[in-house]
Order: structure tokens, then sequence, then C-alpha cells
């Protein structure tokens, strides 16, 4: 890649898949908010409103739909560059619905373009051109193809001295709980910035003990575990220090794609220079206001509205 090239890429690119969501507008009536979700396409939405320079890489389908997401990042100032348009299948989607049991997803992924993706379709001049890259659980569990992607994409990046981040988002209807567990073990092998979630991690490795999981975390690499508690906060650890980062106080409504925002703005402020605790200060608050809204997008707060808050 030329020095020219190199200056255009995106401080932090992301690898997973964007959906297009239908979400039921009123419980029992076949009517359908159209919206967008993807926990990774969350992340870098999240990231550039806080002013990070972003970028996707995926694919989608030469469909209505690939086209809604493609506008979606143009919008949200994220680089659409390494984003495949794959001809020969579509681009996921999801229906919300509301019953007596709360909400229900319904997916229609298998075979999505982004379940296609490959190793050979990686952008690796610009990962090993990029400050950070930002992986999931989902990113890995779509497709084996996908799978060898996201983890030949870690490897890379880390052999060029690009930094990892990476968030468990654990989905037991893509794969098996032993599967999730080996796959996502490496992964974290292969990871700096660790962010899991609380029910997620303890899952994965059966701990129950806030200090036990970080400890196993921090064993297998990272150097930055930041162990998302909801309304509570982030418990934020590295291998000298660790301490809870209490929560924003807010009336939430909708906490939907709250750990994205969280992630986003807090590798967003890594990004920036600041260090893990301050980060987390600064993404709990933004987590916290994009539940103030319906939906995963449409609520996160751009960088203005969080240091407003900050500075109160």
């Amino acid at each position: 890649m030329s020095s020219t090239a190199a200056a255009r890429t995106p401080s932090i690119l992301a690898l997973g898949e964007a959906m297009v969501e239908f979400n039921q507008s009123e419980k029992g009536q076949p009517t359908y908010l159209q919206g967008f979700g993807g926990d990774t396409s969350n992340f870098c939405i999240a990231a550039a409103r806080q002013g990070a320079s972003t970028g996707f890489v995926s694919a989608v389908g030469s469909d209505q739909f690939g086209r809604l997401l493609l506008d979606l990042w143009q919008r949200e100032q994220v680089d659409t560059s390494f984003v495949r348009v794959d001809e020969q299948a579509p681009t996921g989607v999801y229906f919300v619905s509301h019953g007596p049991s709360g909400h229900q997803f319904d997916y229609l992924r298998a075979g999505s373009a982004a379940s296609r993706y490959a190793p050979r379709d990686l952008p690796l001049g610009a990962i090993a051109a990029a400050q950070l890259i930002h992986l999931s659980g989902i990113s890995l569990a779509i497709s084996v193809s996908a799978c060898d992607a996201a983890l030949a994409a870690m490897a890379h990046a880390r052999a060029g001295g690009v930094r990892v981040s990476f968030d468990t988002n654990l989905r037991l209807k893509l794969w098996p709980l032993a599967r999730a567990r080996a796959i996502m073990l490496e992964a974290i092998r292969q990871t700096d910035i660790c962010l899991p979630s609380w029910d997620d991690v303890a899952e994965l490795t059966g701990l129950t003990d806030r200090d036990a999981i970080v400890d196993f975390l921090l064993a297998q690499g990272p150097g930055v575990v930041a162990l998302k508690l909801g309304k509570e906060g982030s418990y934020i650890a590295t291998p000298d220090e660790r301490r809870v980062v209490p929560g924003h106080v807010v009336s939430a409504v909708d906490a939907t794609g709250a750990g994205d925002c969280f992630g986003g703005a807090f590798i967003a402020r890594i990004v920036a220079g600041d260090d893990p605790f301050e980060a987390a200060r600064y993404a709990n608050i933004a987590a916290a206001l994009s539940t103030q809204g319906f939906g995963a997008v449409a609520p996160i707060p751009d960088r203005a509205t969080v240091e407003r808050i900050i500075g109160a």
C-alpha cells in the first residue's frame, strides 16, 4: 500500500455483518418500522459519532437492503471502501416482534452476502495501515468462511502491530456453546482490548466472580478488559489496576445496541489517547444516552452531547 493510500485508511476498521431491521410497530399488527442492526456496524457508527475515523469491512447484497446500508454508512461518515457488493447473495434482514415474553428476533441471514465473506476478500493493506481493528463473536459465528476471515484479519493486524478489540457478543442461535467457547478463546488470545458483556463471559467461562472472570481474560493476553455491567457501568482492568467506573443514570426506554455504543465510544477515546478509565467514563455516558431512544442507531449520541454532560 502506498503512503497516500495508507493516509486514507480509517483509524478504526470493524469487520462483521450488518442487517436491515423490521421492528413491529404495534403488538399484533402486521406493520413494521424499518431500521438497521448489526453489532460491528453499530460500533462503527458510535465511534464515528464520537469523531473517530472509521471504516466497515463486510459484504452486502446487490439489492435495495444493501443500498440502504451503504447509504446509512455514508451518512454517518463510515468509510465504505472495504464493503463488497455480492451479486450472488442477499443482504441479511431480521424482524423484531413483540409478545407477552418481550422481544422476539427472527433472522433471515443464512447464505447472506456477509456470511460468504472469506479470507481472500480481506483488505490486508488497509488492515495493516489502521490503528485498530474491531470484531465480535458474531463476526466469527455467521459462517465458517467468515470465521476464517475474522481470525485471519486478527492475525494479520497483530503481526503488523495493529491493535485488535473484540466484543464477545455470544449468540447461541448461531452456533453451539462448545464451538463458541473454543473459537472465542482463540480470538481472545489475539486481542489487545476485550469488551465482554457479563452474561456472555459467564456463559463462556463458567465463572461468576467478577475478578475471576477478569483474571481469566487477562491471562489469555489482552492488555485491557472492559467488562460491561449495564446500568452499573463497567469494570475496567489492566494487569496493573482494576476498578469499577460507575454508570451514568438515565431513564432508559430501549437498551438495544447499548453495548455496541459503549464499545464504539470506548475505542474512539482509546484511539484518541485516553487511558482505559477515562475512556470508560466517557463510554458509560454515551451508552446510557443511547438507551433514551428506540433502536440501535438513531439514539447514539455525538461527541458534543457526551462532552456537555462530562463538563456539567
